[in-house]
């Protein structure tokens, strides 16, 4: 029987044992509650407005750039000057905050690890202490692992440095609440991670570093501005002394750029092209559009019209403002399969060399075994300058809303409906049994990965859409094929993996998700409530 525990103004909905004990401590608990008073408001009228601005694209607005803050676009202001430590991000691993994670990726031959709390993390209660545990390890040198047969991991010297990626703004920590509702999430991550490390950060020469996801306005980074900013005076420390990177993962963010740099211009050190969530964003908020529906997940690609723009608006941008721009995620993994392997390598290749032709000052990748030839490539194209600051992309031609909004050329077909329901629902299985960052058909798969899978379907059958075959897309020729490829997973998998899973539970909530009237938002919400 779980037992509330009262304690300042939170209540917590789990005993605290010895791992609790470390974590949440009075003193932390006590710059927990005080975020969550002062800023929890302010948090839940800024997810009303997303709701409001949603309902404006439903109705027929398209997104565009803001005319009320072309004082700020035409601006020749910077953001304050970005830390030694952080001058070189040519390569960034990510992964969510698991012990053994943790020290694979700080050991790889990359400049940052991102550790990650939101969507390569399914957030059980267990798993987000046990990731501050983890990270507080990290951060004193002390971390290790030992696995079942005996092999000691520990950190090499001269570990990549770290960077925390804490939870969306739209997600609760469900196991804290206050005045009988459950806290952010994002508050709760920020906090923990601040307090337990920023002591030890400061006196190795580092800093408090942040990635913040799925930003949708300029209010929003100036909610973080002033929550960094608060947490910076309670410990009496320098402004600027919190930094961040923002990823750039939703349509209406792309068009707020300056102004989300202008806002959080003594914080941010730069701006990511997070693609996977950028793709699923422009389904979203395009969902009403029968103009904008976006072929199989496949064909949608970087160098495709609207997301090359995307990417070259960013650099330009920040390149302008001083703030690096990061390149997207790199979802491969190498194959032991030789053929395999060189077909995965030249994808990645071709692809980061895209980006550090356009300009990128560094790249995401999801797997160490791609971090020596993206280093390669990426020193290659930069050679002895730390980054790319000076590539302003001045000559450009300005890049309009339309090109940012263009549709995506190409076909739905069956195949790709049918692997969309296979990824979605063995990412869903996955993260409901408490794994959220998961190898599927040679790619890894996270929750944004997910989310584009089950969101195409969902606007194919809202708009009855056709696939190459004529047939239309409905909520039936759905279910036929779910049941379908269930079947096919069972297959794939075997009977006793597939039996012992929660594939039954996977393929209900992706039934739900995938033919429910409206769009839900993300399927990590209803998700949540079925992870123990």
């Amino acid at each position: 029987m779980t037992q509330q525990v009262i304690s300042r103004e939170l209540a917590f909905q789990r005993t605290f044992g010895r791992a609790e004990k470390e974590i949440l401590t009075d003193e932390a608990i006590d710059f927990l509650s005080a975020l969550v008073a002062q800023f929890s408001p302010q948090r839940k009228a800024l997810l009303e407005e997303r709701e409001r601005t949603q309902a404006r694209y439903d109705d027929g607005e398209l997104p565009g750039f803001l005319l009320e803050t072309d004082s700020i676009k035409n601006g020749d202001w910077k953001i304050r000057p970005i830390p030694t430590d952080l001058q070189r991000r040519r390569v960034e691993i990510t992964g969510p905050v698991e012990r053994k994670m943790i020290i694979n990726a700080l050991n790889a031959n990359v400049d940052v690890f991102m550790a990650d709390f939101e969507d390569s993390l399914a957030p059980s209660w267990e798993k987000v202490i046990e990731g501050q545990i983890n990270l507080r390890d990290a951060v004193n040198g002390t971390i290790s692992y030992s696995n079942e047969a005996g092999k000691i991991y520990q950190l090499k010297p001269d570990p990549a440095v770290l960077v925390c990626r804490v939870r969306g703004l739209h997600l609760p920590e469900k196991h804290v609440t206050w005045q009988g509702e459950p806290i952010p999430a994002s508050l709760f991550d920020f906090a923990l991670y601040f307090f337990h490390n920023v002591e030890a950060l400061l006196a190795k020469g580092s800093g408090p570093y942040f990635y913040l996801p799925k930003t949708q306005s300029w209010q929003e980074a100036a909610w973080w501005h002033r929550v960094f900013s608060y947490a910076e005076d309670r410990f009496s420390l320098p402004r600027g002394t919190i930094r961040v990177t923002l990823l750039i993962e939703t349509l209406p963010a792309v068009f707020q750029m300056d102004e989300i740099l202008f806002h959080l211009r003594d914080h941010i050190v730069g701006l990511n092209c997070g693609r996977w969530d950028y793709i699923f964003s422009y389904i979203k908020t395009l969902k009403n559009h029968p103009d904008r529906v976006l072929p199989d997940r496949q064909l949608v690609t970087m160098d495709k019209g609207f997301l090359d723009a995307y990417s070259r608006l960013l650099i330009k941008i920040c390149h302008r403002r001083g703030a690096f721009a990061m390149g997207g995620m790199a979802a491969f993994i190498p194959s032991k399969d030789a053929e395999r392997n060189q077909w995965v390598l030249n994808r990645v290749r071709a692809d980061k060399a895209r980006e550090a032709a356009n300009g990128h000052d560094g790249t995401w990748i999801a797997h160490p075994g791609l971090a020596d030839a993206v280093m390669t490539l990426f020193s290659d194209a930069l050679g002895d300058r730390q980054n790319q600051l000076d590539v302003l992309r001045e000559d450009d031609p300005p890049i309009t809303a339309e090109q940012l909004l263009e549709p995506c050329a190409g076909e739905r077909t069956e195949a790709g409906m049918r692997a969309n329901i296979r990824v979605a629902v063995q990412y869903i299985e996955a993260w409901i049994s408490g794994n959220g960052c998961v190898p599927v058909y040679g790619l890894m798969e996270d929750a944004a990965t997910a989310e584009i899978s089950r969101t195409s379907i969902w606007q194919w059958i809202r708009h009855g859409k056709t696939l190459q075959s004529g047939e239309v897309v409905t909520a039936a020729l759905f279910r036929q094929m779910l049941a379908e490829e269930m079947r096919v997973i069972q297959e794939e998998l075997g009977d006793q993996r597939y039996c012992q899973g929660r594939f039954s539970e996977a393929a209900d909530l992706m039934e739900h998700i995938t033919t429910e009237s409206g769009l839900i938002e993300f399927l990590t919400l209803p998700g949540y409530r079925l992870l123990h």
